[in-house]
């Protein structure tokens, strides 16, 4: 019971320090991280302007290897929801929001509850809860946190919900998202672009964003992402399965026809 207890503790003091942030309205950091040629649509073009909500921002507008383009409009990435504007709820609404993915954990949940768009659906798609010391651990290793989105019981099946959630979403888009969007939120735009065709450069490039759209300076683990920590996270993968390919078919359990399915949806 006292481990229990301390397990808990720690867990809600690792969820406060994960919900803080820079205060929303801070000017965004000076530059963006390199583009690549397969980036085509611009920071300002990506970015979903709300006042209440950090690291607002389209999955979409990224070439693919094969040539084809990402489409806009279908997926959104953001931070917690819950300083969200009634204006900002109303700019999702127009973005057609239908349904909303929150990877955090209770205790992050109950300290800051999601304000969610007018008839959106919210879903609870904990990637971490089943697995607490790993959030305690984010504090001083994010990389094992990382590696933990991989290993962690339910850690698989909560990112697979999002990615059949926008296979399945048929009239409207899916915005998913943990407390800073940078790290859970960044692992999933991490596998949903790969699994898209997505060149690794580009996707790198789009995990990086976040310090752009967050103001984070180089070094800044609570406010920032390192490309370490997403190493971490595509290497634990090939450890774990031998391979992305097969972290996706048996990690994920997405079958080929999942895969056609979210290419033919999100391409163009």
């Amino acid at each position: 019971m006292v481990h229990r207890s301390i397990r808990v503790t720690a867990a809600v003091a690792t969820a406060t320090v994960i919900a803080l942030g820079p205060a929303v309205g801070t000017a965004l950091a000076a530059d963006p991280p390199a583009s690549t040629s397969a980036v085509v649509n611009t920071v300002s073009q990506r970015a979903v302007p709300l006042r209440g909500v950090l690291n607002a921002r389209d999955i979409g507008g990224y070439r693919t290897t094969d040539g084809r383009v990402v489409r806009t409009g279908l997926v959104y990435r953001t931070a917690a929801l819950n300083k969200a504007t009634d204006a900002d709820l109303a700019a999702l609404t127009a973005r057609r929001v239908k349904v909303v993915d929150d990877l955090r954990t209770l205790p992050e949940r109950l300290l800051a509850p999601d304000r969610v768009p007018v008839g959106a659906v919210d879903n609870v798609d904990d990637v971490l809860g089943q697995d607490p010391m790993s959030m305690f651990a984010s504090t001083s290793n994010l990389a094992g946190t990382y590696r933990a989105m991989i290993t962690a019981p339910g850690a698989s099946q909560a990112f697979s919900n999002v990615l059949h959630n926008i296979i399945d979403t048929r009239d409207g888009a899916v915005l998913y998202h943990c407390s800073a969007g940078k790290d859970r939120t960044g692992w999933t735009s991490a596998v949903l672009l790969t699994v898209l065709g997505v060149d690794r450069q580009t996707v790198d490039y789009d995990y990086l964003l976040s310090n752009y759209y967050r103001n984070a300076q180089n070094g800044d683990a609570v406010n920032g992402v390192s490309l370490a920590e997403l190493n971490a996270a595509f290497d634990q993968a090939n450890r774990t399965y031998g391979s992305f390919d097969n972290y996706v078919h048996q990690g994920l359990k997405l079958t080929n026809g999942d895969i056609a399915a979210l290419k033919a949806k999100m391409l163009s």
